[in-house]
């Protein structure tokens, strides 16, 4: 089978409910950004060496965001949504487990830190961005008009997103706490020294 099928050369695509959209349509930029969420957790990932659990978590959470993918690439009125996983409320509890699991050995925050630190610590703030800007891409298709599972299913959507941004946060000072990397502190730019 061909990767290239010239049927995006006009610039729409397929959802995968069957309608053919722009491609800059909300739905495709929201899953496009959780796209790249996910790849930028594979590189977290290879570069966690060594740290086989983190490892483990990582590849769950991007089996979960594949599954946001697909609500997402699917209208909320289609059939389809049948046969689509549940994004279950475990999935979130799950997230917030592994917050406090990793939280535990972080000192207590006093002030702002700056996204720096070992390049691990650098990949999961460049994730927590990305998941930011997840999350704002997909408010707009919180709609009212959503109805029974599609509505359960995308409010589970946004909170895993939500969640997921916190975890990333904590795994950020984890990684610079396991590597023995300080965290850089905010300083007011009146002490900014060159």
């Amino acid at each position: 089978m061909k990767i290239y099928t010239g049927t995006g050369d006009k610039g729409k695509t397929s959802l995968f409910s069957g309608e053919r959209v722009l491609k800059n349509n909300a739905r495709i930029d929201a899953y496009g950004d959780i796209d790249e969420l996910n790849s930028i957790l594979g590189a977290l990932a290879a570069d966690l060496s060594g740290e086989k659990e983190l490892i483990e978590e990582l590849r769950q959470i991007q089996a979960v965001l594949m599954q946001l993918s697909a609500w997402l690439a699917t209208s909320p009125d289609s059939a389809l949504i049948e046969s689509l996983a549940e994004i279950s409320t475990e999935r979130i509890t799950f997230l917030e487990n592994a917050i406090d699991r990793l939280q535990k050995d972080l000192p207590v925050l006093q002030s702002f830190i700056l996204p720096a630190g070992h390049t691990t610590a650098a990949w999961a703030h460049v994730a927590r961005t990305v998941c930011r800007r997840s999350e704002r891409k997909v408010v707009p298709l919180l709609s009212s008009s959503l109805k029974g599972k599609a509505a359960e299913q995308y409010r589970n959507l946004f909170v895993f997103l939500n969640r997921l941004s916190d975890y990333l946060f904590v795994l950020a000072r984890h990684c610079n706490h396991i590597q023995g990397v300080p965290e850089k502190l905010w300083k007011a730019c009146g002490d900014f020294q060159i």
